[in-house]
């Protein structure tokens, strides 16, 4: 278990970098075509927490399942919320 600790804390370190190049490139899309998107941001955000992730990962075991099991409750209600939003039911901000 060990080594996979360590495996998967590298893997979350090498795909910050991917993530966050491509988030900066929607990012510039997304300013230059003036669409109102944020899908650059977030992605920002979330190659931030998978650099977070990786470097709990490589330092200690117990807190990167408690991170883990954060993620997913909140994956779990964005999918819930996110059908909502589809089902018909617009925020208009």
């Amino acid at each position: 278990m060990k080594i996979w600790k360590l495996v998967s804390g590298i893997l979350s370190i090498v795909l910050f970098v991917f993530v966050s190049f491509q988030s900066c490139a929607a990012g510039l899309a997304n300013s230059l075509e003036e669409n109102g998107e944020i899908s650059g941001s977030a992605g920002l955000i979330v190659a931030v927490l998978m650099l977070v992730g990786g470097i709990v990962s490589i330092v200690t075991m117990k807190i990167w399942s408690g991170w883990c099991l954060i993620n997913m409750i909140l994956a779990v209600v964005a999918l819930i919320a996110g059908g909502k939003n589809k089902a018909g039911t617009q925020d208009s901000i």
